[in-house]
């Protein structure tokens, strides 16, 4: 009952912050000209409590140990950089697409690879998994490699990464994390 309650915990935090990242992606895009500031400061906050549910999935125990099966370092990541983002907002201005680029980049390779795991668990739609990453591992990328000439348009294009950054944890919470009540989860039933 305690791991079962602990997943479902873990699941609504995983799905709540990822409605958060889809609100605050459509604002940027539709407000890109938000203050840098007050971005640095919201987006830290977001990704410290991304990075808390991350942490809190990974020490539950879902019956696939899919959806959090890296998130002990992704959410290490996700506070560390939250952290920076409030504590030094200033230094973190000329960076912050970059930052926000390896975040997104390196969160849709880690779910490539639970797309693919999910796949040969049987999971059927593995293949939804699999396209939310490559759409959000490319918007990561393309924040990386910065080929836009304002920051109207390079706010934007954060904008629509944290919105696919957002719908790809929820395609992987909802395909992903199953709990059986009274299931010992360390016994593959055969």
């Amino acid at each position: 009952m305690k791991t079962w309650n602990a997943v479902k915990a873990a699941k609504t935090g995983y799905i709540v912050t990822s409605i958060l990242f889809c609100a605050g992606g459509l604002l940027l895009f539709l407000y890109p000209y938000t203050a840098v500031t007050v971005l640095c400061y919201a987006g830290g906050g977001l990704f410290i409590l991304g990075g808390l549910v991350k942490l809190a999935g990974y020490f539950s125990r879902d019956l696939y140990r899919l959806a959090f099966q890296f998130d002990l370092a992704y959410g290490l990541l996700l506070v560390a950089l939250g952290l920076v983002m409030i504590l030094h907002p200033q230094g973190v201005i000329a960076v912050l697409h970059f930052l926000i680029g390896v975040v997104i980049l390196s969160d849709g390779l880690i779910k490539v690879q639970t797309a693919l795991d999910a796949r040969r668990f049987g999971i059927r739609t593995w293949w939804l998994i699999a396209a939310a990453a490559a759409v959000t591992g490319a918007f990561g990328l393309l924040l990386i490699v910065n080929p836009f000439r304002g920051a109207a348009a390079l706010t934007a294009v954060m904008g629509i990464g944290l919105l696919a950054e957002g719908i790809l944890n929820l395609c992987v919470a909802a395909c992903t994390v199953k709990t059986m009540q009274g299931h010992t989860p360390d016994i593959i039933d055969i």
